[in-house]
Parts: structure tokens; sequence; C-alpha cells
């Protein structure tokens, strides 16, 4: 789950990292009050979960009060559009303000999980400020990566390796070294895949503060933290997913036109691959998981079909937990209810499986039966 700037340098203060002195605003009639008392320049920056925000005209140094309210004006309720938004944009909630800092030098300061290695790498680069792919494409080695084994934790000689790598004065290495140990340590703490600072800068009073925050909280541990729960923004979320979210069910939304419906990760991935080589694309990602019921069934049916790119569905069920004749008749009784118009094919195998298929095809509706895979490649092919 991914939490927005303001929000991660609340979580920066607690830890005792130094981020810049800020305000948050919500309304444009909140904006000349909340600037006030403001020494200038002031940062105006729109919060947003996505990157490239400078570039999309999402972030304006203001050198005036006035310049300060004119862009924070213009920034709150726009249509942000960067890289990471799509063509659509994001249209900008909330905006920060932020005191400006004397800035002597940025870096780039990133610590995440490192799955081939099974641990934790920290990316380093003296290159602040700028997009990291393309330090890494045009000057891979002004990159430094230390990587680092959870069990073991964050070693001082790794720390001294990142000061000497970015050629950190003197003076400034140990409360730089303090800030790399307090930014694993809150990378730890709240289960992080993500924490990214950029730039991370060395002021010209030789103070190291945190000029961004990104933060990345791997969901299936929100449980342990209902601190990070609580800073959940649904409003940026794609609207389908969200509401499978709240029916317990596991929905990504792609750009394809065969819906399809699962029972499990693993199986959800094949039957991607299998609608890709019957040469259409798939519409999205929905696992409803092993012991899904006929209302869970119903709601991604409902789901499914609020996607107008949608012309056709697939439901591919391996009957375990779920048995295939409880499958096919909450199948059948979401079709009613929905006024299911759109050819599904339904491909079932397991525990009362001829049941099941006795119950879709007696049931009057467009489902079509599927006895194996090769045999719904087809079907889907012909829709």
């Amino acid at each position: 789950m991914k939490i927005h700037e303001y929000q991660a340098k609340g979580l920066f203060r607690q830890a005792g990292i130094l981020v810049p002195e800020g305000k948050t605003c919500t309304k444009k009639e909140d904006i000349s009050s909340l600037l006030e008392g403001m020494k200038m320049p002031v940062a105006v920056k729109a919060q947003i979960l996505a990157g490239g925000r400078g570039k999309g005209g999402g972030v304006v140094l203001a050198k005036t009060a006035q310049e300060a309210e004119n862009a924070a004006g213009n920034i709150l309720g726009m249509q942000l559009v960067t890289k990471q938004t799509g063509e659509e944009g994001t249209e900008v909630k909330t905006i920060l303000f932020e005191q400006g800092v004397g800035i002597e030098r940025e870096l780039y300061l990133s610590m995440l999980v490192d799955r081939d290695r099974a641990g934790i790498v920290i990316i380093a680069s003296r290159d602040g400020g700028m997009d990291i792919e393309t330090v890494a494409e045009k000057t891979p080695e002004r990159i430094i990566k230390i990587h680092v084994n959870p069990l073991l934790g964050l070693q001082g000689y790794q720390v001294r390796e990142l000061i000497f790598g970015l050629d950190i004065a003197p003076g400034v290495a140990k409360s730089f070294g303090g800030i790399i140990r307090k930014l694993f340590a809150l990378f730890m703490q709240y289960d992080c895949s993500l924490v990214e600072i950029n730039p991370l800068v060395i002021t010209n009073e030789e103070t190291v503060i945190a000029l961004d925050a990104k933060m990345d909280v791997d969901s299936n541990s929100l449980f342990r933290h209902p601190d990070i729960l609580a800073m959940h923004d649904s409003s940026e979320e794609d609207a389908l997913e969200a509401a499978a979210a709240s029916h317990g069910l596991n929905y990504i939304r792609l750009d394809g036109t065969i819906g399809s419906m699962v029972n499990g990760a693993g199986l959800a991935m094949a039957t991607m691959d299998l609608i890709k080589q019957a040469g259409v694309e798939p519409a999205n990602f929905l696992d409803v998981g092993g012991g899904a019921s006929a209302e869970m069934v119903e709601n991604g049916f409902r789901i499914i079909l609020s996607d107008p790119n949608v012309r056709g569905i697939f439901i591919n069920i391996f009957g375990g937990i779920l048995r295939c004749d409880i499958l096919a008749e909450g199948v059948v009784s979401a079709a009613k209810k929905v006024g299911l118009a759109l050819p599904v094919v339904v491909r079932m195998e397991g525990t009362n499986v001829e049941k099941g298929r006795k119950i879709l095809a007696d049931s009057g509706l467009s489902l079509s039966n599927a006895k194996d895979l090769k045999h719904a490649a087809e079907l889907l092919a012909a829709i």
C-alpha cells in the first residue's frame, strides 16, 4: 500500500529523520491563511500516489507569497498527468506547502526488498533529483548497491561503504550515517517493500534533510499497522479494484476484453496466459479464493461487468474446497441477478464436476461448458 509524501514525512519525523517544515491544504479558501507565517521560498507540492509530479507541473518553488498562492490555486484540483498516472491523470485533492531549504548537494537514497537474494538492497547515488532509471541507463557506475541480510541487520561497514561511495564530507558523515540507520529501522518496523528519498539533500548548514519521501508498505502486513491502514487513500485506486477489495476479492484491472474469474492466484495467472494464447486479451485478474461463496461469485460478476471493455467472461475453477455444483449454482444465480447478456465460457474440474456442468446446461443461460482447457481456448477465440 502506497502512502502520500506528507504521510511518509510524518513517519520520518517520528523516526528522527529531518524533513522540511510543512503544512497540508485541501481547500482553496484555506490557501492564504496557511501561507501566513511561512518564510519564502516555499515549495508547493501536489500530493498524489505517483512519481514525476514535478515534470507534470505538480511541484512549484515559489519565491513570493503571491507566487505560492497562485501556484497552489492552480495545482489544487488539477488533473495531474505523469508517466505513472496514464493519460487521464489524477485529481490533486491535497497539496503540501513546504519551507524551502538552502541546498548544497542532492543525493538519491532508497531501500527495497530484493527478492532475488531474499534480502534488502540499499540503492544510493550522487545524482539526486533525477530519475534513478535514467542514471542506471546512462551512468550505472554512479549507483551504489548495498545488500543487507534482514536477519543480521544493517552493519556498520555497510554504512561506511555508503558514506565513502557518495563522497560524504567528514562534517556530515555522522548525521548521514544516522539517517541511514533510522531509515533502515523504519523500513523494518513497517514491513516496507520500498522507501525512497529523492532527493536527500545536504544543506548549506551541513544538515541532512529528506526533501522528498515515498513509502510502500506490504499490504499483507497491514493487520500489524493500523496507523498505516488509516492512511489509505481509496480515492486514488481504480474504482473497480476498490469495490473488489471491499468484497474480499483479489482483483486487478487490465486493458483487455475477456473478463476472468478463477479460484487461486496461480491458476489465475495461467488463465491469463491461456486467454492470450487464444488470441484475445485479459480484462482483469480476479481470484475469488478457494472457499468462494455464491455471494462472492455474484460480486465478482458485477465487478467484471462494470468494465465497459469486457465482451466475454471466462470462468476457470478447480473444485477442491469449492465444489463444482456449488460454483455452478452461484454462477447461475449471479447471472440471473445481474441480467447477464455476455457470452460466458466455464471450465470446471474437481468435486461434483458433472453435477456442476448439468446445472449450467439446464440454466437456459448463455453459458458454454468447456470440456478442457483446449476446448476453452477455442470457445474464447470465437467470442
